[in-house]
C-alpha cells in the first residue's frame, strides 16, 4: 500500500505545496495502534509475509525448472507469481516493522524507492492479470488461441516497461514525497496541488478503474458465451451426437472431439482466472478508494484513526499476493501433479512394458491376453 504522503499544507494558500519533514509534534499527534491491534496485525502481517513469500517461490520454480509447464497461460501466471514475491521481499517486511513500531524508521530515500517499488510490482500484477482475462476471452468468445508462450514472453517485457514508466516519477521526487508519519507504509496523503491530484488519478486509472472495467466486459462476455452454449445444448435430446454439437457451432467441424476437450479445458481455466479477478477487486478495491479519498479530504488525512485505517487495508492488499499461489494450487492441476517425487518416478520409469498386441488385418476382433484375435480365424 505504498505510494506518496503529502505534507500538511495550508489550505488558503495557492501557491504549490512543498513537503515538510515530520516534527516530533507532529509524530506524536499522528495515532498509531493500541497494543491489542499491534500484536494481531503484526501476526497476520507476518503470516502473510511466509505464505506469499513460500508460495509464489514454488510456483516460480516450477515453470522454470519443468519445459512441460511452460504454456503460454504458466508463463503468465509465472511472472504475476513473481510481481507477488518481490512484492513481500520490497514491501511487506518494511510495512510489518513499521505496523510494530507505528514510526517509519527507514528514511526518506527509501520512501520513494519503497513507493516506487510497490507501484512498480501491483500495476504489473494487474496488467498480467488484464492480458490473461483478454485471452480467455478470445479463445471462448471469438475462437481465437494466438497466445503463444513466445507472444506471452514478449507481452510481459512490455507490461514491465509499461509499469516502470508510471511508478518511476514516486523514486524521483515528482511528486514530491516525504517520510510517512501517519501510515504503516508511504501512502498518497492530502495535497492541494492539482499536479498531484492528476499523478493520483492516473496511477489509479491504470492501476485499478481501467483493468477492472475491460476484465469485467470480457467476463460477462464469456459468462454470456458459455450459458448460451449450454442452452442450446440442454435444447436438444441427451443422445446428441458429435455431428449435432458440431453443427450447433460448440466444436470444430474439422477436429470435433479435439475441440471439444480444449474448449472444455479452456472454460475451466476461465473460472481459475475469475477467481483470481475477484480476490484482486475484493482486496483492491478499498485500498483504491481509500487513497483517492486521502488524496482528495483534508479532514479524512487527519482521523486519528487514520493509521488505522490504512493498517486494515494494507494486510487487506497483501493479502491478495499470498492467495493467489494457493488458488494456483487448489485449481490448476499441473501444479498438484509436480509433488511426484523422483523416486516415484523412476519407479513409473522402471516397470516393465506390456507386450506389443499385433493386430489382424480384419475388420472384428476382440482381445485375449496377449493376442488379438479376428473372429474370422476362430
Amino acid at each position: 500500500m505504498e505510494g506518496v504522503s503529502m505534507a500538511n499544507m495550508s489550505l488558503g494558500s495557492g501557491s504549490s505545496p512543498q513537503p515538510v519533514a515530520p516534527t516530533e509534534k507532529s509524530l506524536a499527534i499522528a495515532p498509531g495502534l493500541g497494543l491489542p491491534l499491534q500484536v494481531f496485525f503484526s501476526l497476520v502481517m507476518a503470516t502473510i509475509l511466509l505464505v506469499a513469500l513460500a508460495g509464489n517461490v514454488v510456483v516460480c520454480l516450477m515453470v522454470y525448472q519443468r519445459s512441460a509447464m511452460r504454456s503460454a497461460i504458466n508463463i503468465l501466471l509465472a511472472n504475476l507469481a513473481f510481481a507477488d514475491m518481490m512484492l513481500a521481499i520490497f514491501n511487506m517486511p518494511f510495512a510489518l516493522v513499521t505496523v510494530m513500531t507505528t514510526t517509519w524508521i527507514f528514511g526518506n530515500t527509501f520512501c520513494r524507492l519503497s513507493a516506487m517499488l510497490f507501484w512498480l510490482f501491483v500495476i504489473e500484477g494487474g496488467a498480467i492479470l488484464l492480458i490473461i482475462s483478454i485471452d480467455r476471452f478470445l479463445i471462448i468468445v471469438q475462437k481465437q488461441d494466438k497466445l503463444s508462450p513466445q507472444k506471452a514472453k514478449l507481452l510481459i517485457v512490455i507490461t514491465w516497461v509499461l509499469s516502470s514508466v508510471f511508478s518511476s516519477p514516486l523514486a524521483v521526487g515528482s511528486p514530491r514525497l516525504q517520510i510517512p508519519p501517519r501510515a504503516p507504509q508511504c501512502v498518497f496523503g492530502y495535497s492541494a496541488d492539482p499536479g498531484y491530484h492528476a499523478y493520483v488519478l492516473i496511477l489509479m486509472l491504470v492501476f485499478f478503474f481501467i483493468p477492472f472495467l475491460v476484465m469485467l466486459y470480457t467476463f460477462m462476455g464469456i459468462l454470456n458465451t458459455i450459458r448460451h452454449n449450454a442452452i442450446r445444448i440442454h435444447s436438444h435430446p441427451d443422445s446428441m451426437c458429435l455431428s449435432q454439437a458440431s453443427k450447433l457451432g460448440l466444436l470444430s467441424l474439422q477436429k470435433p472431439f479435439q475441440m471439444n476437450i480444449d474448449m472444455s479445458f479452456k472454460t475451466r481455466a476461465f473460472t481459475t482466472i475469475l477467481i483470481l479477478f475477484s480476490i484482486f477487486t475484493v482486496c483492491w478495491a478499498p485500498f483504491t478508494t481509500y487513497s483517492l479519498v486521502t488524496t482528495f479530504s483534508f479532514g479524512f488525512y487527519h482521523k486519528d484513526s487514520f493509521f488505522q485505517i490504512s493498517t486494515w487495508l494494507l494486510w487487506l492488499c497483501y493479502l491478495k499476493s499470498a492467495l493467489n499461489p494457493l488458488i494456483y494450487y487448489w485449481r490448476i492441476k499441473k501444479f498438484r501433479d509436480i509433488k511426484y517425487s523422483q523416486s516415484e518416478r523412476e519407479k513409473m520409469k522402471n516397470r516393465p512394458e506390456l507386450p506389443e498386441l499385433q493386430v489382424p488385418a480384419c475388420g472384428h476382433c476382440f482381445f485375449q491376453f496377449p493376442k488379438v484375435h479376428c473372429l474370422s480365424n476362430i
